[in-house]
């Protein structure tokens, strides 16, 4: 069977994330993915499979006879969507032949751009899937899901020589949570993959440094016709707050390796206000100077309003996994012969994001994140091609046998 194939089977199962829903998993939809994908996983021979109470799915491919001894390959993809577009009745588009210009998706009233997609030119001649633009696809990360399915059937089939291989597909992903419950003992993998990037042959051997910072802002209300030297706003003291940060230095004006402060949220009233940022860097002493900036502002602002009027909460969501990953160079030299054999060059990148990698290289099992094949995640307009599905499943097939070499 075809990853695509796969592929087009899972997008139709519901699977969103919850934020704020205080359960794990945080929907509990997730377990129809998870079902139908230990089924699958028993079918394809492997062992231990399961699925735990927190929507954890764990299966065991034994090592083939003479590769006992090869160190136990993880690999990992994750089955929720992403919360903040709809994932239900997902209606995808196949477009064979793809003529490398714009795509109309469904009667949405949004179309794909080579102008806001520059790549799309380039993926002239293959079948591009796209969503109906009511919903986001689910390429994030029933792709990855799909991908490595994919492999593993083709590694058994043609009785392949490899080591033993841990798969485990896992909820909660894109809120942040999803290695919450990870059961690393039943894992059992030395090294990982997880498999949820962007460009077929992407190696992601960076992270950000992230922080999410809370800014609390307490304001003094009192009858408007009476405010004159007595009210202080929240709202217009986080407004002011705000601005104090340099203004360029948001997402939508940084690339690269240049981080960020992304105001994820705010509310308020007149007594009280709150900022949640996202803080991100790649370096640490970076990292450290965005920190100082939020604590400058505050300063002033208390030193202009009254003690306390801002206080600041910070909560280290993850760090680079390079610190990591340098200590294991063998993983990406794998992971880069694994794509040669496959025809495919390799390229690494820094992450501009947070993968449950990053989580796991801390906790033990170092593991970079390999690409998908797909663009434009997270909203209506993410879309992949049948192609690069087969090469990211060929990718994995070579690594999968790269693992069980002397």
């Amino acid at each position: 069977m075809h990853a695509y194939e796969r592929f087009l089977e899972y997008v139709k199962i519901w699977t969103s994330s919850e934020r704020c829903s205080g359960s794990a998993p945080s929907s509990l939809r997730q377990f129809d993915l998870a079902h139908q994908l230990a089924f699958e996983l028993r079918e394809l021979g492997l062992e231990q499979v399961g699925v735990d109470n927190h929507c954890f799915v764990y299966g065991y491919l034994p090592a083939s006879a003479g590769c006992e001894s090869a160190p136990c390959l993880g690999l990992l993809a994750h089955l929720d969507t992403h919360p903040d577009c709809p994932g239900q009745n997902v209606r995808p588009q196949i477009i064979e032949q793809y003529d490398g210009g714009e795509v109309v998706l469904g009667d949405s009233g949004l179309v794909l751009r080579p102008a806001e997609f520059p790549h799309l030119p380039s993926l002239a001649g293959q079948t591009l899937l796209t969503s109906s633009g009511d919903t986001l696809l689910g390429v994030d990360d029933k792709a990855g899901i799909a991908e490595i399915l994919t492999a593993l059937e083709r590694v058994t089939t043609a009785d392949r020589a490899h080591g033993p291989v841990s798969v485990v597909f896992i909820p909660d992903e894109e809120i942040g949570s999803g290695t919450a419950h990870f059961d690393l003992e039943r894992f059992g993998a030395r090294y990982a993959y997880t498999v949820d990037g962007w460009a077929a042959g992407e190696i992601e051997t960076e992270t950000f440094y992230a922080i999410q910072a809370k800014i609390r802002i307490r304001g003094l209300g009192i009858h408007t016709g009476y405010a004159k030297g007595i009210m202080v706003n929240a709202q217009l003291l986080a407004m002011e707050f705000a601005h104090m940060l340099p203004a360029e230095e948001i997402p939508a004006r940084t690339d690269g390796r240049a981080g960020f402060f992304h105001l994820l949220r705010s509310r308020g009233t007149v007594e009280e206000a709150e900022l949640v940022y996202n803080l991100r860097d790649f370096e640490r002493d970076g990292m450290d100077r965005r920190i100082g900036l939020l604590r400058e502002a505050a300063r002033i602002l208390n030193g202009r309003y009254g003690p306390d009027t801002v206080s600041i909460s910070l909560v280290e969501e993850y760090a680079n996994m390079r610190e990591i990953l340098e200590q294991h160079p063998q993983l990406i030299e794998k992971a880069c012969t694994a794509c040669r054999l496959a025809g495919v060059e390799p390229f690494l990148l820094a992450a501009r994001g947070g993968t449950d990698g990053a989580r796991l290289s801390f906790a033990g099992v170092p593991c970079p994140n390999l690409g998908i094949g797909g663009w434009a995640y997270h909203s209506p307009q993410e879309h992949i091609t049948v192609e690069a599905m087969d090469q990211v499943s060929r990718i994995l097939e070579e690594l999968i046998c790269q693992f069980g070499q002397p």
